[in-house]
């Protein structure tokens, strides 16, 4: 199934007159017209509510919105491809965020951006701002500090927390892989990926990876393939040292993708050619830089069974939002208070099985904008979480 645009192009002035007022709004669920609904939403009935919840705390969640409240979190240090611009900069894209669990999820979400860097600190507005939501999808933080601050909220936090752009993103590139290895008559097991990126998703990709038995992991940074003997890697990189690479590939990414099967890129740097002349046959590309992918999907298909890229104007569009929404979703139903690894393999292998007998080179994801995704995703998240 081929998704191409063929809408006219978007114009700078259709952006920003569109973001006018910005894009969310608050809407009641219940009617206030009469003084008979005004009794009973604010004075004097709601404070029967509050004293019901003071009295019993467990209430809380099921007699306000912060039950199933998702706050999209980001200090603005990693925006898009803009980088550390700061968080009002980053408020539209944290609305979106937030648009986008409403439409696709049916979770309400309020953004959250926050005028520090300051872990500790961010961890301690948090847990101050906790009786007020449900979740916290945090969003656009960079490496190496992402990884600290998920983990310094998941362990104060008693709710579901997770970093989209590591995990939603390991998801997606996973379910992508299964679907992708079996269209070239392969497992997962026979794979050999390389994944240019150790940042936030790169590691989580890797991480993801391993953890389900990919057949070998080589990361690649800027200064080349991740291995033990580097002596410039940061405690998260050399963590991958010592459970990756089992080729014991050293150099660049040319070097990497030699005898290579699958290529994940999560990086801005581009992928010379003749890199790809050194896969193996029936290669898988995965250029999911964007706007501009690693290599460019005419290019890639020169040498690639099957190419992705994370742009919505060529097929096998690798989006997050086949994955957060139903991981959120899910992870509220079952009442989780963590998003586990099972729980993402689980919202993995959802996302690869609706592709059904439609499954080709040109089709090993679903649409984002198919409407079945979020439903099976949550379910699968929900039944691995009870499970």
């Amino acid at each position: 199934m081929t998704t191409t645009s063929t809408s006219a192009p978007i114009t700078e002035d259709e952006i920003m007159q569109a973001h006018l007022g910005g894009k969310l709004s608050v809407g009641a669920t219940m009617p206030l017209e009469t003084k008979r609904d005004l009794s009973i939403a604010y004075t004097p009935g709601v404070a029967q509510v509050s004293r019901a919840i003071h009295a019993n705390p467990a209430l809380a969640p099921t007699h306000t919105w912060a039950g199933r409240l998702v706050a999209v979190v980001s200090d603005g240090t990693a925006v898009l491809g803009l980088g550390d611009i700061g968080a009002a900069a980053s408020l539209p894209v944290m609305e979106g965020k937030s648009a986008l669990f409403k439409q696709f999820g049916g979770l309400d979400s309020v953004p959250l951006v926050l005028n520090t860097t300051d872990v500790d600190e961010i961890v301690e507005t948090l847990v101050r701002l906790r009786p007020s939501f449900g979740a916290v999808n945090l969003e656009d933080v960079s490496a190496p500090r992402c990884f600290e601050l998920e983990a310094k909220l998941i362990e104060a936090l008693d709710c579901p927390v997770m970093h989209d752009d590591q995990h939603g993103t390991a998801v997606v590139v996973l379910a992508a892989l299964l679907n992708a290895a079996k269209v070239t008559g392969r497992t997962l097991a026979d794979l050999n990926v390389v994944i240019s990126g150790a940042g936030a998703a790169g590691i989580a990709i890797a991480d993801m990876l391993l953890a389900v038995g990919a057949g070998d992991v080589v990361v690649v940074d800027s200064r080349g393939a991740i291995h033990p003997g580097r002596t410039d890697l940061t405690p998260i990189k050399a963590a991958y040292a010592g459970r990756s690479n089992a080729r014991g590939v050293t150099g660049d990414v040319v070097d990497a993708l030699r005898g290579a099967d699958a290529f994940v890129g999560v990086s801005s740097a581009q992928l010379p050619e003749e890199a790809l002349a050194g896969m193996n046959q029936d290669a898988i590309v995965l250029a999911l830089s964007n706007p501009d992918p690693e290599v460019m999907p005419d290019v890639a298909a020169r040498y690639a069974a099957v190419v992705a890229t994370g742009r919505s104007d060529f097929p096998n569009q690798i989006n997050n939002v086949l994955a957060f929404p139903g991981i959120f979703r899910g992870a509220l139903d079952a009442g989780a208070l963590r998003i586990t690894q099972e729980m993402k393999v689980a919202a993995a292998h959802a996302i690869a099985a609706l592709v059904g007998e439609e499954l080709a080179a040109d089709y090993i994801v679903p649409s984002p904008l198919d409407s079945r995704v979020a439903g099976a995703v949550a379910a699968a998240v929900a039944e691995a979480s009870r499970a």
